[in-house]
């Protein structure tokens, strides 16, 4: 059993939509994620892929491309102030993404590609690496060690559920404590972890309305981060709408999590 760890620290958000999809509508998403960034009091990155470039069909959307995308993530940090964020998918993008992107993202299929990670590490910025659907708790370990041998002093690792037969995941809460106990910070991805990967055939489906249900789940085992994936109208989104949060419900969402983290830190008392 993993030793107990705080579960009261100060938790980050990283939120956006799934894609991008235009300069008005990631600006749209930032100005709500900076609003309620403040009025909880938890630090915010703003959330968007460049490139999807894991979709089910070659059909599938895939996002305005590396140098349209940085352009348009700027723009989001110049008007509203917001760090920002953006998964990186290959060596050869990390010197253009690495320079503008305040924290790397490491997409779940490429946690264990060494020469991206240490590519992420030798940018000096903070990495998010996205703990693979087929790694338990303690193979995380080894990858933290690419970061920290190549320079990275803060990363953070992304718990987005385990595959769980066909088309489906599951979050382990043990993985949370264990992974913590390890020494690394915990970030639950919410709306990843409710995925049904390929599940409508030729596209990823999922169970959005669970998203809460398994955030909340997470922040009361104690976790450093929350990430989710939110938009005005997520059936309409490129990519992954069906586990999307609606943007209208993001206030809910967050003040219950607020709660939570809240209650869990006055029991500590």
């Amino acid at each position: 059993m993993p030793k107990r760890t705080s579960k009261a620290r100060t938790p980050i958000l990283v939120i956006g939509p799934c894609v991008l999809e235009s300069p008005a509508l990631a600006l749209k998403i930032a100005k709500r994620v900076k609003a309620l960034s403040e009025e909880l009091g938890w630090p915010a990155y703003f959330k968007a892929s460049y490139d999807k470039a894991n979709r089910t069909s070659l059909a599938s959307g895939r996002g305005p491309g590396i140098e349209k995308g940085l352009e348009w993530l700027q723009i989001v940090r110049d008007q509203t102030g917001l760090p920002i964020t953006s998964d990186v998918h290959s060596v050869e993008e990390m010197s253009q993404a690495g320079p503008v992107l305040d924290l790397i993202q490491i997409p779940a299929f490429l946690c264990r590609q060494t020469d991206l990670l240490i590519a992420a590490a030798k940018t000096g910025k903070a990495v998010s690496v996205k703990k693979g659907q087929f790694l338990a708790p303690g193979d995380v370990d080894p990858l933290a060690k690419k970061l920290t041998a190549s320079g990275c002093k803060d990363y953070f690792i992304i718990e987005r559920g385990t595959t769980f037969g066909y088309n489906n995941l599951v979050v382990d809460m043990r993985s949370l404590a264990m992974m913590r106990a390890q020494g690394h910070r915990v970030i639950i991805d919410g709306t990843h972890s409710v995925q049904r990967p390929g599940g409508m055939g030729g596209s990823t489906g999922g169970d959005g309305e669970l998203a809460p249900v398994i955030t909340r789940a997470a922040v009361a085992a104690g976790v450093d981060g929350i990430f989710l994936e939110t938009h005005p109208d997520p059936l309409t989104s490129p990519s992954d709408g069906a586990n999307m949060i609606p943007l209208k419900d993001l206030p809910k969402v967050l003040r219950q999590l607020k709660k939570i983290h809240e209650a869990i830190a006055n029991e500590k008392k």
